[in-house]
């Protein structure tokens, strides 16, 4: 029964997985102008950047969803996830405020930082065994 559980839960956690990364891949084109404050000033080509970032958020996504590809997917996700460390530290140099529309408080900059950047690294490694 425990190892029931254990891969009950660990479907669930792929499918909230999958479902976040599409939601948000999808969201980079629905909503453009709010990722372009995120991305700091010396890293060229926003509108480039945003659109990369949404396509692999929906490719990694889905990937995860068909356990061939599966392994991929995670990895491409634990990729895109340190690709996104610039982008919070910048938000932590900015002390949370990047634009009018998105003020969060310095500390929960730092906490989408560490820990939640590094619980979703390895979130996405679980799922890759």
């Amino acid at each position: 029964m425990k190892d029931k559980n254990k891969g009950l839960l660990r479907n669930i956690s792929l499918i909230i997985m999958a479902v976040f990364y599409l939601v948000g891949g999808i969201n980079h084109f629905l909503h453009p102008a709010a990722y372009y404050p995120l991305i700091p000033p010396y890293i060229p080509f926003h509108s480039f950047i945003n659109i990369a970032s949404g396509v692999c958020e929906i490719v990694f996504g889905s990937l995860l969803l068909f356990p061939a590809y599966r392994k991929a997917g995670a990895y491409g996700i634990v990729a895109l996830l340190i690709l996104f460390i610039p982008a919070h530290i910048y938000m932590i140099q900015k002390g949370g405020y990047m634009s009018a529309q998105i003020s969060i408080p310095l500390w929960v900059a730092w906490i989408r930082l560490f820990p939640l950047q590094f619980i979703l690294i390895a979130w996405a490694r679980w799922q890759a065994k």
